[in-house]
């Protein structure tokens, strides 16, 4: 049996390429580099849940697209059970045939009903999958196995539902079809990219029990993209997964979800957690956030050293020069990782002889701001 991971990232780049306006192009500028994803390695497991979280267009669904092949990466390697998924979809002699990779790897998005065709019922939209990917199973075949995985759901009687339109669906079942249609396939990792930022809270936790629960039965792995910790940490706890802090494009910290929550090693996820007020209610905002005043970088151009920096009050001189790598303290479980200097003993980092950046300005908690 090979002992590669189920998918592995290897030092992945996403750069894009943004188009200028008409001033711009009268003034001959150059087209500018966005830098969504830089230099990014992650190792997903068999029926593995990895969280991964971060404010907007800090790169995790471009990550996350990557991840899945939907995202052809600028530098590095994607690699599902050992093979490259981008030399077997260039056809270049691949020990695993793309169209199978294409299969295993599923997306649920944000907006499901986008992905549903509005003029066709759910019976049709659940048909096509297994038309395509099991040619050999009768029309009998197929409608029992669309009933039984719409029961699995709770969507039932599900005779009516499979023959209902898109706009017929409340939001959380719309959801449900989705998750079925991608489940038809026997994926091995699904890629749920905001799958329940759309719900509301009672549903948010229904629709998350029943991932858990399919995990559970169908050995799936997920890949959760969000920009909520509260649903990253139900849904990774529950799972025993783990959860992956992204920041202007690189991955400061990850590890078990608990570990990470309660014992934050980045200072990014010291102030997502601050944030996040339901994490500890008897504390909220109790003191200041741990971020200093300053908008967050251009991703075209973003700081040089730790991108966090900048925002960072404990940031010293030679944070702004050189980048710090995933590294584990010795405290930890072998497989929580942050990218910060502090993570080094005193004494035995550059760190902790640099100069401490001079005009470090917190934001105002709550209460001061009020006086």
């Amino acid at each position: 049996m090979s002992d590669d991971p189920l998918l592995s990232l290897d030092d992945v780049s996403v750069h894009f390429e943004s188009q200028n306006g008409l001033l711009d192009q009268f003034f001959r500028r150059e087209d500018k580099t966005v830098r969504a994803v830089d230099n990014v390695s992650l190792d997903i497991e068999e029926n593995d849940v990895v969280a991964l979280i971060g404010e907007s267009g800090c790169g995790k669904t471009t990550i996350g697209k990557t991840a899945i092949g939907l995202q052809r990466p600028t530098s590095g390697n994607v690699r599902y059970r050992g093979q490259d998924i981008w030399e077997a979809k260039d056809n270049r002699n691949p020990d695993i045939p793309h169209d199978e990779i294409r299969r295993s790897l599923q997306i649920i998005h944000q907006d499901p009903g986008s992905s549903l065709n509005r003029n066709k019922t759910v019976m049709h939209s659940l048909e096509a999958p297994l038309k395509r990917w099991q040619p050999g199973l009768t029309r009998d075949d197929r409608t029992n196995r669309i009933y039984a995985m719409l029961e699995y759901v709770g969507m039932e009687p599900p005779g009516d539902y499979a023959n209902r339109y898109p706009h017929q669906l409340s939001g959380g079942e719309t959801q449900r079809v989705a998750l079925v249609r991608s489940l038809l396939m026997n994926p091995d990792v699904i890629l749920a990219d905001e799958a329940v930022s759309a719900l509301d809270v009672s549903l948010r936790v229904e629709m998350m029990d029943l991932l858990l629960d399919l995990q559970d039965k169908f050995d799936t792995s997920f890949v959760f993209i969000s920009h909520n910790l509260s649903n990253a940490r139900y849904l990774a706890s529950h799972s025993g997964g783990r959860i992956g802090i992204m920041y202007l494009g690189q991955l400061v910290e990850i590890g078990p979800a608990e570990e990470v929550l309660q014992n934050p090693r980045h200072p990014y996820s010291q102030v997502l957690k601050w944030a996040t007020a339901t994490l500890d209610p008897d504390q909220e905002h109790a003191r200041q956030p741990p971020v200093r005043r300053i908008d967050i970088p251009d991703p075209v151009n973003p700081p040089s050293g730790c991108r966090f920096h900048t925002r960072c009050p404990e940031a010293r001189e030679v944070c702004g020069s050189i980048e710090p790598e995933l590294v584990n303290r010795e405290s930890d479980s072998p497989d929580h990782l942050a990218a910060c200097f502090r993570q080094y003993p005193e004494g035995e980092h550059e760190y902790w002889r640099s100069d401490p950046i001079e005009d470090v300005e917190t934001v105002p908690s709550p209460a001061e701001a009020d006086d």
